[in-house]
């Protein structure tokens, strides 16, 4: 085992072979911190533990397995003795209108973007709350921030996990764990060309709403606004607080677009408050 100094951490990352799990592991070990960096094909990470021989462990990950999930977290134990940052980052998509999109394909957005991080986090939630101290760091998306046509069963798995880290956040602020939920925005990470499909059905009255968002999608791919490095900077920057927010919104999109979600918000009920306020016994009863 590789004890990491006073000072370093000890970060398990998922989706590691490339995007923003690549660029993150590379960031943290840069600074001097510990990775246990997880993917499917740990032989992409060569290069990663190569270079960082005494601070890098690169570990086989199947999110799907929990034997596989928990062989990773004790391989992780045994390198570097802890587990201070947990970063959620594996994630994929089944695009599509609702009524394309199957059992089957709805059960895939949910099981990798929802499911898969809550085994993973309840694999090191015993590892943290021993020593007390730790951060969990689950990646959302902006699609919560107002979702899209054809990312119905997509945003519907981010938006179940910001739910379920949301009460987490809650019940682990005792233990000193932190929680961050990361809402970023359009970045050239490859997720459009590595990580997504479409439904097998097509139906044409979807044209003009659901496909045309996926054909513009497509259209923009490896031209999007945001630049991994700078996501990384930013969450080892969350990683560093000492009161680190339940909510890192990542690039001026998903900013300027949750910015016009709350204010869209407070009109709404502003202009429906007398009909909900009805809805209650009168004061005093």
């Amino acid at each position: 085992m590789t004890s990491p100094a006073t000072s370093s951490r000890v970060w398990f990352i998922t989706g590691c072979s490339g995007g923003l799990g690549r660029d993150l592991a590379a960031a943290a070990l840069a600074r001097g911190d510990h990775v246990v960096a997880a993917s499917r094909r740990p032989d992409a990470l060569h290069d990663l533990v190569a270079s960082h021989p005494e601070t890098c462990r690169a570990v086989a990950l199947d999110v799907h397995d929990p034997d596989s999930i928990q062989a990773a977290v004790e391989e992780a134990g045994r390198e570097f003795g802890a587990i201070d940052v947990l970063v959620n980052n594996a994630g994929g998509a089944v695009f599509g209108a609702l009524e394309e999109l199957d059992d089957a394909e709805t059960a895939r957005n949910l099981e990798l973007n929802f499911l898969a991080p809550l085994r993973l986090t309840r694999a090191v939630l015993p590892l943290m709350r021993t020593r007390r101290r730790g951060h969990i760091i689950s990646l959302s998306a902006a699609a919560v921030l107002g979702n899209y046509p054809g990312f119905s069963a997509y945003g519907a798995a981010k938006a179940a996990l910001e739910a379920a880290m949301e009460s987490l956040a809650q019940e682990v602020r005792p233990f000193g764990i932190g929680v961050t939920l990361v809402q970023p925005g359009p970045f050239r990470t490859g997720f459009l060309e590595r990580s997504t499909e479409r439904a097998a059905a097509r139906i044409d009255d979807y044209a003009a709403t659901s496909g045309k968002f996926l054909t513009y999608l497509g259209s923009i791919a490896g031209k999007q606004p945001g630049d991994p490095g700078g996501a990384a900077r930013a969450i080892l920057t969350v990683a560093d607080a000492e009161r680190p927010p339940l909510r890192l919104v990542l690039g001026k999109y998903a900013i300027d677009k949750a910015r016009r979600r709350l204010v869209t918000a407070g009109r709404e009920i502003d202009a429906w408050a007398e009909a909900g306020t009805a809805a209650d016994f009168p004061a005093g009863s």
